[in-house]
């Protein structure tokens, strides 16, 4: 297989996007981003200074009538011309993403793809908007009453390291098909991959300011949802950054929705299918080296000694057959972390583990590509003999990591699911029987459920239907977001 190549070794010195130009900041603190696989510095970015902030706020208020004022029509097809240049630039922005945030070009492929389809169900919700309206004639004696949804004004997006574009196509595509422009706050992980999707979307020609983009952080975000003209904001993060953000637009009086962290659980019944389950697990334990929210890290297994050391002996198996390395090398199957210190973290959360009374089976800190001793890897880990009770079992990881839990029963599990964690964002199921499929489906308190997949992953068009601690706001991501851009209005006439 080949090694695809870098778009560019060096991206320079990163610019802010203000009212449709890309402008020098005039700030002082300028940070460097690194390509996760080498080590070597790919970018330079500045943290915006608050006029900065401040010009892009304003930018987008001013872009706000002319863009809730283009006709319906022509908004729909800017958002289908948009889609059109994103296919175009897939392969461009596949191997920005793996360079910049480590994954697998597959995955980044992936999850351009993610993005592709958030654009087309913006499309759909447009003209969507339309049938939202209603009008009753002759409500009472000569009075006729309608109600028209409108956009809100300007948002604040704040995206993540490890979902830099996927998260970007969860709110602004929606946004613009509501008509609110947008100041989006990428992070700091992975600023190239922000840059390309912005200088991507301002090719379908919306008006100077619908899009603007400024690099930040808590500070910055902070200030910009302080302004008077944000109407409030879409994120996805850590819980712990979303309950600040939320305690804040409760202050404010502004509207969100705040994605946060997860601790999911994929359960392997007696009667799963072994040849199919590894690759299962595989995939949501250890794609994108573990690094998504919708991703799990204790798996149960029910059933005999003998059916546990099959399970186990399967698991090993696959995930030791990974290849770790750069991600534009087509033959690598698991990328670095996206950051040193994300790295640092996994491995503490081993070591917790082990400190626990919990046993290593796969040593994934060992796992190490020669070819890049610069790199951020660390290789699969498999942990066993974990209890529901240890911290590690209760904390997310966040990497690529599986504790194996050993458990009596169905309802035993749905009660750890439903008990051991306040965070909701999903729960997977392996099993041949449509009966405990159903009732785990219906018992467990997720908003994401998986039967017989690895990632409970929801097409664009159906919500990110998070629970719990793992969602805080008023609407739900994608296609739900159209309810977090848009308020109603009623008009009630008499003419006679």
């Amino acid at each position: 297989m080949a090694m695809l190549p870098e778009v560019k070794k060096h991206y320079g010195r990163l610019k802010l996007l203000i009212g449709g130009e890309w402008v020098e900041s005039k700030s002082d603190i300028i940070n460097e981003t690194t390509n996760p696989a080498t080590g070597e510095v790919i970018a330079e970015f500045p943290t915006a200074t608050q006029e900065e902030a401040r010009a892009a706020v304003q930018a987008a208020a001013d872009a706000f009538d002319t863009l809730k004022n283009i006709p319906l029509r022509e908004r729909a097809r800017m958002l289908f011309d948009m889609r059109q240049i994103y296919d175009r630039e897939a392969d461009t922005l596949s191997r920005v993403l793996s360079q910049d945030h480590g994954r697998t070009y597959k995955e980044a492929a992936g999850s351009v793809r993610r993005c592709i389809e958030n654009i087309e169900s913006a499309c759909a919700a447009a003209y969507g908007l339309v049938s939202r309206n209603e009008h009753l004639d002759n409500l009472a004696n000569g009075i006729d009453m309608w109600l028209t949804w409108e956009p809100l004004g300007p948002f604040l997006i704040v995206t993540p390291g490890n979902i830099p574009m996927h998260a970007w196509s969860s709110f602004v595509p929606y946004a613009l098909a509501s008509g609110c422009p947008v100041v989006v706050s990428p992070s700091r992980q992975d600023p190239v991959a922000a840059e390309y999707m912005s200088k991507v979307a301002l090719e379908a020609g919306f008006p100077a300011g619908a899009i603007n983009l400024i690099h930040g952080g808590r500070d910055v975000n902070s200030f910009i949802l302080e302004q008077p003209e944000i109407e409030g904001i879409g994120f996805i993060g850590s819980t712990s950054a979303g309950l600040d953000l939320f305690a804040q637009c409760g202050k404010l009086g502004k509207t969100s929705s705040l994605n946060g962290n997860g601790k999911n659980t994929v359960l392997i019944m007696p009667d799963a299918d072994l040849d199919a389950c590894p690759g299962y697990v595989r995939q949501g334990c250890f794609g994108m080296t573990g690094q998504r929210c919708l991703g799990s890290d204790n798996v149960v297994i029910i059933g005999d000694q003998k059916r546990y050391d099959e399970v186990k002996q399967a698991l090993v198996a696959n995930a030791s057959a990974m290849k770790l390395g750069y991600g534009l090398d087509e033959s690598v199957t698991m990328g670095p972390y996206a950051t040193p210190g994300g790295r640092d973290k996994v491995i503490a959360w081993v070591e917790k583990g082990l400190g626990e009374g919990a046993k290593m089976v796969l040593d994934g800190r060992t796992m190490l590509p020669a070819d890049y001793p610069d790199g951020y890897f660390m290789g699969p880990t498999l942990l066993e003999d974990a209890d529901i009770d240890m911290e590690i079992c209760k904390e997310e990881a966040f990497g690529a990591v599986a504790a194996l839990i050993r458990a009596e029963s169905l309802e035993q599990v749905i009660g750890w699911i439903n008990s051991k964690t306040d965070l909701g964002h999903s729960a997977c199921i392996m099993t041949a029987s449509g009966v405990n499929a159903r009732k785990f489906a219906r018992e467990v308190n997720v908003g994401n459920v998986g039967i017989n997949v690895g990632v409970p992953q929801p097409y664009a068009f159906f919500p990110l239907g998070s629970k719990r601690k793992s969602f805080l706001g008023a609407a739900k991501s994608r296609m739900a977001s159209m309810r977090l851009f848009l308020d109603e209005r009623t008009v009630t006439a008499r003419w006679v």
